[in-house]
């Protein structure tokens, strides 16, 4: 039976973002359900990273739900501001996948390159949480990602080993 990985190096994949008039309400402060998606948005562009995109997978007959969110607002984004969505491989198994998110804010203009390592992403925190998820068959049971797709499991342990 295969061990979960935990992530021990933590390293993080970061995404910029600016944030958009859409994603703020009249007081010009991001809504809070737009966090969410910028943590959908940084574990999508985290996998693309790593060579395969998520849609690749799903075409492949995998599909990988959120079972489980948590969310903490520390500060508020505001429109215009530059972000860093950071995202990193948390745990995984053959079954299991967790995700840990951070949006944090940056100054105008700044880079960072597309890893970051440990102790904790660049900028000041915004917002911070995770996602679980359940690999599952196109009918929705339980699926190994191990045995449906070796390749791409070797590659996430490899990435959540780093």
């Amino acid at each position: 039976m295969a061990q979960e990985t935990t992530a021990a190096a933590c390293r993080w994949h970061l995404h910029p973002l600016r944030v958009r008039y859409q994603e703020s309400d009249q007081m010009g402060v991001v809504f809070y359900g737009n966090y969410v998606t910028w943590f959908e948005i940084g574990r999508t562009e985290l996998v693309r990273s790593l060579g395969m995109p998520y849609s690749e997978i799903e075409k492949q007959g995998l599909l990988l739900p959120v079972v489980d969110l948590d969310c903490t607002y520390v500060s508020p984004a505001r429109y215009d501001d530059q972000v860093l969505i950071c995202t990193r491989i948390d745990a995984l198994s053959p079954v299991r996948m967790a995700f840990r998110s951070e949006v944090r804010l940056i100054g105008e203009g700044e880079s960072y390159p597309l890893f970051w390592d440990c102790p904790e992403p660049p900028g000041k925190l915004l917002v911070k949480g995770g996602t679980r998820h359940v690999w599952v068959n196109r009918d929705w049971r339980p699926a190994r990602l191990d045995k449906a797709l070796p390749g791409i499991y070797a590659m996430l342990e490899a990435r959540a080993r780093a």
